[in-house]
């Protein structure tokens, strides 16, 4: 099914490239039409298409001349025309699958049925300029529905990405994740970005990826929007082969694999990462994510996004290192999403926000308080009633809003006169740090949210006198029954 996944989305990535490339020649010749001499040098210089994001293509790699080739020599072509792309453009270094179209041995006929039918999709029917995002965007999805677990993590659902970019909205600076999948989360940064007025340019994308797959869809599927990335030359594990060593970042956003057991390296003993907290368990690397990335963020500035496994908010074999960074005031929220948000899972994950500045003052336009040593839990569950693809659950934009507007408020509450009490039953709560203390250092929501007991709000008396009326009038009604039946036998001469 790779194979199949990584040729389609191969296709796809020439397309658009070839797509993005004809409209900007035909932009240049458009700009300079009074100067027809510099127009006809200017679309034969790469520097005038790349200034834009945009791949310089030589004739061999434009989709417009690979799909006028004969049926038998096309599956060459396209692996000609990926070898010159990887050689010319260094960024695409180790992005694309080489020699796939010949190892895959289709059919003649079917890669030309395939190839016919991706030339369908028409820029020119759709007004929004990301058409090529949102159909890169639609076969990374469509795989990972059909993905068994393993295949199915390089994708994040896209509004759980939008919740982790409204809430800690990385407008500007460097942007990490250091299980990038398929790039899915610096996609939804940039869209956040330009959605509210800023510039991408002025946003730096920092990656890493260890399975060279998924290592090569990221970077097809960020070539293709026209982010500038730095993923590192090749696919490795960030434990222990980190790209990006010295970096501090700005803001970080990640969803590493949940629960994943087999990561760890007789090197990782002493790591500097583990220093100030502990040594994380081998047999479970959550924690071993929580640490590398405290270790990569802006120790003045620095916010990160994202999701655990729910289990890792009160494991009674990382309760040292979790009690660590809540005294140490790492942790600045907790929040447990609905169920079946997930294509390659069904169970309620956790969205961590990490802070490393809680002492307030101004940030993207607000002026925040002092949170030191105060943690905000957000309990999710029961937000499922957004279904799509008959099963999976999503956020809708309003109840987006609503979640970071409960987040955002809670930071900018002017506390100065009495302590304010931020919660609302079966949904949020704020606690200080020695009520989660008195909890044995516990982050699972449930523990500090108030939810009803519906049984207790039951007037007992009422509903026993209710219950008993509806008994007493069924045995009136089988009463009235029987002696009727009693009556029809009788009139027929049986006599009861």
């Amino acid at each position: 099914m790779t194979d199949k996944r990584d040729l389609l989305l191969t296709l796809v990535f020439l397309k658009f490239i070839g797509d993005r490339f004809n409209a900007r020649k035909k932009a240049i010749l458009e700009e300079h039409k009074d100067d027809v001499k510099f127009a006809e040098m200017a679309v034969r210089k790469p520097s005038f298409y790349k200034q834009e994001g945009i791949f310089y293509l030589p004739d061999e790699c434009l989709w417009s001349k690979l799909v006028e080739t004969e049926s038998r020599l096309m599956a060459v072509s396209f692996d000609i025309a990926i070898a010159t792309l990887e050689k010319n453009e260094p960024s695409l270094r180790n992005a694309l699958p080489q020699q796939i179209f010949t190892k895959t041995a289709l059919d003649a006929g079917v890669l030309k049925s395939v190839v016919d039918n991706i030339s369908r999709i028409d820029p020119a029917k759709f007004k929004e300029k990301d058409l090529i995002g949102r159909v890169y965007e639609y076969f990374l999805q469509a795989f990972s529905i059909n993905a068994d677990k393993e295949e199915g993590e390089f994708y994040t659902p896209h509004s759980i990405v939008e919740l982790i970019a409204s809430l800690i909205e990385p407008y500007d600076g460097t942007i990490y994740d250091p299980c990038c999948g398929a790039g899915g989360m610096f996609v939804q940064s940039t869209k956040f970005i330009e959605a509210h007025g800023g510039n991408t340019k002025n946003v730096t994308v920092y990656g890493q990826e260890s399975e060279p797959s998924t290592f090569r869809l990221a970077k097809m599927n960020l070539a293709v929007r026209g982010i500038s990335y730095h993923l590192g030359e090749k696919a490795a594990s960030t434990f222990t082969n980190d790209h990006h060593k010295d970096k501090r970042m700005d803001y970080i956003m990640a969803n590493p694999p949940f629960n994943l057991k087999k990561y760890w390296s007789p090197q990782l003993d002493d790591d500097p990462r583990w220093k100030e907290y502990g040594t994380p368990p081998d047999s479970n690397a959550n924690y071993a994510w929580i640490l590398h990335m405290l270790s990569k963020l802006d120790r003045r500035h620095g916010v990160a996004g994202f999701l655990l496994a729910n289990g890792a908010l009160d494991d009674s074999d990382t309760l040292d290192i979790r009690r660590k960074l809540l005294e140490k005031d790492k942790v600045e929220a907790i929040i447990v999403l609905p169920r079946n948000m997930f294509y390659s899972t069904d169970i309620s994950v956790t969205l961590w926000i990490l802070n490393n500045n809680k002492k307030g003052g101004m940030w993207h336009g607000r002026n925040l308080r002092n949170r030191e040593h105060e943690f905000l839990f957000i309990d999710l569950r029961t937000w499922n009633n957004n279904i799509y693809e008959k099963k999976f659950v999503q956020l809708t934009p309003a109840q987006i809003a609503k979640v970071c507007n409960i987040y955002h408020n809670w930071q900018s509450l002017d506390c100065s006169d009495k302590p304010v009490t931020y919660a609302q039953p079966e949904l949020y709560y704020s606690a200080g740090i020695k009520e989660v203390e008195e909890k044995n250092w516990s982050l699972a929501p449930s523990r500090y949210i108030k939810f009803v007991d519906r049984d207790q709000a039951l007037d007992f008396d009422s509903v026993l006198a209710d219950v008993g009326a509806q008994t007493a009038a069924l045995i009136k009604r089988q009463r009235e029954n029987q002696e009727k039946l009693i009556a029809a036998f009788n009139t027929l001469g049986y006599g009861i």
